[in-house]
């Protein structure tokens, strides 16, 4: 088989994807911070506008202490796109989950051949967590795809060591930019890849010696200055708060180590804790879960192996160097996490950035398994093509039955969905509410009813109200107040009540209802909400 036979089967999965998601990315609805970030996008384009005098952008809710890149594109892609702000802004989200499936590929490719590149891509497309996210997320994937960026400027420059090429310096710096200036948490790529050049320098060092291994890293860090200024001028562009003052950066990682909102409250395996009181092992866990199967089997064969390398004699520093980097990308900030114990909620939404790097390391350990496999001939290639099938069609189809709610999926040696549903938060962004309005809109023109004379439809709604008031239209107005309200749009969390009231409709997925349509005209609803809710689509409010 040719080798460029997998380049070509990477470019079709590149296309496929990207084909599924153009017909696709109008379905999936707003969250609770959805609203909240467009307008910080839009208060980022008004301070360049007006040539750095509305400085609202520098202070707008806890947004500030984020670069605003993802927002302000998809403010100014509304302008000129055939379609509307949200869309836009589900669009611009499928496109740059996309580029960060090419990242990973080429990332893998580079680190381990062409096969590896392909089994890394198709690892990472058919995990549905990163499917839904890219869609849904407008924060914490543009930034798992910034950090990949990061990854594959570092495999490029360590590869190329010790004169990288200019394309290598710059999307090293195009990464470093882009990730830091999206969350401080970018600093872990400075970390590793910190770390990769230390190793490589003491191998040097010891095969060499002290003085010449001193000169190529040397040469190496002056080639890395263009790179440096344009990560900075990028971060600034992004993030124009962290650059105003360059203590701000530090200024951020001091709020975001200690928890500064109310506490809420959220499931974890059927146990009501605030974000603080999370355990250790909240974020190992659910990435045992959520990941598919064979995902999270040959991430962690490559991890290992990664490391093993690392501490290869007989392989080159460069090949040492990059692999401990691929490594640490994927768990260091696991291993950070696990006793530092800070604040976690929503899932594992705030570390989709482990994925790509992840992937990549499934991808050597897939690739290299099939290589040795090769030599004990065609049985026992059939069977890893028959597991490797197996594996893939397991997330595939929970894609395709979980549309448009990807995000919610659970892996099946876990229990799945199903099981899930009594112990964790599903559909923590309430995208649900869109196809609840459009059943209850569908049920209202079926029977053909109009508003009361004289006012709108009153809709109560346990969940994001700028979503739900955005999926309704313009004939409803959402309330939190079940007083004299029509119907009712009910999430199927915890938080939500479950009413008596009749139901027009259930959005269902995995025979999990995620939301409910009530009808609660002549009926008496006590409250919409178990506990107290936090009213997250308050711009005046903080935004998680």
């Amino acid at each position: 088989m040719p080798v460029n036979i997998y380049d070509r089967l990477a470019l079709g999965a590149l296309a496929l994807v990207a084909v599924i998601a153009a017909l696709t990315f109008r379905d999936y609805g707003l969250g609770w911070d959805d609203y909240t970030h467009s307008q910080y996008g839009e208060l980022l384009l008004a301070f360049y506008a007006s040539g750095f005098k509305d400085t609202r952008a520098l202070s707008f809710v806890n947004l500030y202490l984020y670069g605003g890149g993802f927002d302000m594109a998809a403010a100014l892609l509304a302008k000129i796109l055939p379609v509307g702000l949200f869309e836009t802004r589900r669009l611009l989200g499928a496109a740059v989950g996309i580029l960060g499936l090419a990242v990973t590929w080429r990332i893998a490719r580079r680190a381990g051949g062409p096969l590896a590149g392909l089994i890394a891509l198709l690892l990472l497309a058919a995990c549905p967590l990163y499917y839904g996210h890219m869609f849904i997320n407008p924060k914490d994937a543009p930034f798992a795809v910034a950090m990949a960026v990061l990854l594959l400027g570092l495999v490029r420059t360590l590869d190329e060591y010790p004169k990288p090429s200019w394309t290598s310096v710059f999307i090293l710096g195009a990464g470093v930019g882009l990730s830091v200036g999206s969350r401080i948490m970018g600093g872990f790529g400075v970390l590793y890849g910190l770390a990769a050049f230390a190793l490589l320098f003491a191998i040097e060092a010891r095969q060499r010696e002290l003085r010449s291994a001193a000169a190529r890293m040397g040469s190496c860090l002056l080639r890395l200055i263009p790179g440096v200024v344009a990560a900075y001028a990028l971060m600034a562009l992004v993030w124009p708060w962290g650059a105003i003052d360059p203590l701000n950066p530090i200024r951020a990682i001091g709020i975001f180590s200690h928890f500064f909102e109310k506490p809420w409250q959220e499931l974890f395996e059927g146990t009501l804790l605030t974000p603080p009181e999370m355990p250790r092992r909240y974020l190992p866990e659910l990435l045992m879960r959520q990941l598919p199967e064979l995902f999270l089997i040959a991430a962690l064969a490559g991890v290992l192996d990664a490391l093993l390398t690392a501490m290869r004699r007989d392989a080159t520093p460069q090949r040492r160097a990059l692999h401990l980097c691929v490594a640490l990308a994927a768990v260091l900030p696991i291993a950070v996490t696990v006793p530092t114990r800070p604040a976690m909620y929503n899932g594992i939404r705030h570390f989709l950035f482990v994925l790509p790097p992840l992937a990549v390391a499934g991808g050597l350990a897939a690739s290299l398994l099939i290589e040795r496999a090769n030599r004990y001939g065609g049985v026992i290639r059939a069977m890893i093509l028959a597991v490797a099938i197996g594996g893939m069609a397991l997330p595939v189809i929970g894609i395709v039955r979980l549309h448009p709610y990807q995000y919610v999926w659970f892996n099946h040696v876990t229990g799945g969905v199903q099981r899930a549903r009594s112990e964790f938060m599903l559909d923590y962004w309430g995208l649900s509410l869109k196809q609840a309005a459009e059943a209850l809109r569908a049920h209202l023109a079926a029977r053909g009813e109009m508003p009361p004379a004289g006012r709108k439809w009153k809709v109560a709604v346990c969940g994001p109200h700028p979503g739900a008031q955005i999926a309704l239209g313009d004939a409803f107005e959402p309330t939190w107040a079940p007083n004299g309200a029509d119907f009712a749009l009910m999430l199927g969390e915890f938080y939500c009540a479950r009413l008596d009231a009749p139901a027009i409709a259930r959005i269902e997925r995995a025979n999990v209802t995620l939301a409910r349509i009530h009808d609660i005209r002549g009926w008496t609803v006590p409250a919409l909400f178990t506990i107290p809710p936090v009213e997250r689509d308050n711009p005046a409010l903080p935004t998680r």
